[in-house]
């Protein structure tokens, strides 16, 4: 089960996006589960200065071997120039749970 199953992090700038990617990826069966999370303030560096934006974020459980078709997908959908498309392991889950990701992906 080593490093078999992540969780991606996207943020979007509306509930709209968020739901658009989520619902490709979920038709696609790229990802297991997408929670659609609004409200998040993100302050960032951009362009050489300190920005602020009111942000929505998408977590998503799929595995790790799906990730770069993920990116892919995720970029083709995205408004922004550079999307936030990170992943962290899932270290340990349960283990209904973990099989239910593995069955519900390709």
């Amino acid at each position: 089960m080593e490093n078999k199953f992540i969780t991606i992090f996207v943020t979007c700038g509306s509930v709209k996006e968020a739901g658009r990617i989520a619902d490709s990826l979920l038709s696609k069966r790229l990802v297991a589960c997408a929670n659609i999370i609004p409200g998040i303030k993100s302050i960032f560096r951009w362009q050489g200065k300190v920005d602020k934006a009111a942000e929505v974020l998408v977590m998503m459980k799929t595995r790790s071997s799906n990730f770069a078709r993920i990116e892919k997908e995720v970029k083709r959908l995205h408004s922004y120039e550079v999307p936030e498309i990170i992943a962290l392991p899932i270290v340990a889950g349960s283990k209904d749970y973990l099989k239910w990701i593995d069955s519900s992906v390709r």
